[in-house]
C-alpha cells in the first residue's frame, strides 16, 4: 500500500478532511522544493502536489504559470524535479503527487517516467491534459507502477464523472470551476450543488482545487468534500517573500491556519 492509499484509508476511517499543498518545482530556486516540501508536512499537510513546470500549461492561471517559468528559467527539467523528491524522501513520508503536462513526460518516455518517478519516492500522478480516452490508449503499454489521478469539473457530464471514477487510481481532482488555477475571492455559485451531486456517483475521494485561498473557503468546502488543494495561495506568498526564513514561517502559518479551519467539519 502506498504512502498515497494510506492516507485516504486512514481518513476513510477518520472522516477527518485532508489538505493538499501545491508547489512548483524549482521555484523560487533551484534548492526551495526540498525545504518547501517539509515545512508544508510540518505544518499539517496531508499529501502534497509538486508542480512540474512547462511552458504550455493551460490549466494554471497566471500565479502558477509566473511560477513555471521562473522555473524553467532558473533550469529545472524532469530530471531536477525527480531528484528533489528523492531529496524529499531523506527526511520525510508525506505523500507525494506529480502534478505535470503530457509533452514533457512522453517526450522523456511515459513508462521509463513512471518508474523513475516511483524510484524517486513519488506515490502518484496528475496530468490535466491527459483524458481517459487518450490513457485508454496509452495504458496497456505502461507499466503502472504509478498511480494517474483524473480531474472532473462542473461542466463534466455525470456518465463522465463515472468512467473517470473508474479509470482513476487513488482520488479524484475535482476542478471547482471552468476555468484556469487561481486564488479567487469569492467560491464560484453552484459549487456547492455540484460537489453534492457528485458524491453518490463516485467510489474514490474527492479532493476539491482552484481558487481556494483562505481558512474560510477551505471550510466551506469542505463541509461537500473529502478535503481540499491550495496552490495560488501558497505560491503567491513564496513570491512575496524575498527571505527563506521569511517565506517558510509564512507559508508555514497559512496551512497551520487552512489545516485548523478544516478540524471538526
Amino acid at each position: 500500500m502506498s504512502r498515497l492509499q494510506q492516507v485516504f484509508k486512514a481518513q476513510k476511517t477518520s472522516g477527518k478532511k485532508l489538505f493538499s499543498a501545491f508547489v512548483t518545482a524549482g521555484f523560487p530556486d533551484l534548492k526551495a522544493t526540498p525545504e518547501l516540501v517539509w515545512t508544508l508536512e510540518s505544518a499539517g499537510a496531508d499529501l502534497v502536489e509538486i508542480g512540474i513546470p512547462f511552458s504550455d500549461a493551460l490549466a494554471d492561471g497566471p500565479t502558477i504559470q509566473k511560477a513555471s517559468q521562473i522555473a524553467l528559467q532558473n533550469g529545472v527539467s524532469l530530471n531536477t524535479v525527480l531528484d528533489q523528491v528523492h531529496k524529499v524522501r531523506q527526511r520525510s513520508e508525506v505523500p507525494i503527487v506529480l502534478m505535470g503536462y503530457l509533452s514533457p513526460i512522453l517526450k522523456y518516455g511515459l513508462n521509463k517516467f513512471m518508474k523513475d518517478a516511483r524510484s524517486a519516492g513519488a506515490d502518484g500522478l496528475i496530468i490535466p491534459d491527459l483524458i481517459p480516452e487518450e490513457w485508454l490508449r496509452l495504458g496497456p503499454s505502461v507499466e503502472n507502477t504509478l498511480g494517474i489521478n483524473f480531474l472532473i469539473a462542473p461542466n463534466t457530464p455525470l456518465q463522465r464523472i463515472e468512467m473517470i471514477d473508474q479509470m482513476t487510481s487513488d482520488f479524484i481532482y475535482c476542478v471547482s470551476v471552468t476555468g484556469v488555477t487561481g486564488a479567487r475571492s469569492e467560491l464560484p455559485s453552484g459549487l456547492r450543488s455540484f460537489l453534492d451531486s457528485v458524491n453518490g456517483h463516485l467510489n474514490h475521494p474527492y479532493l476539491v482545487g482552484f481558487g481556494i485561498s483562505t481558512p474560510e473557503q477551505a471550510k466551506q468546502i469542505a463541509q461537500h468534500s473529502h478535503g481540499v488543494i491550495v496552490g495560488s495561495a501558497i505560491i503567491k506568498l513564496i513570491e512575496k517573500h524575498q527571505q527563506k526564513d521569511e517565506m517558510l514561517d509564512a507559508v508555514r502559518k497559512l496551512v497551520c491556519e487552512l489545516k485548523t479551519a478544516l478540524e471538526g467539519v
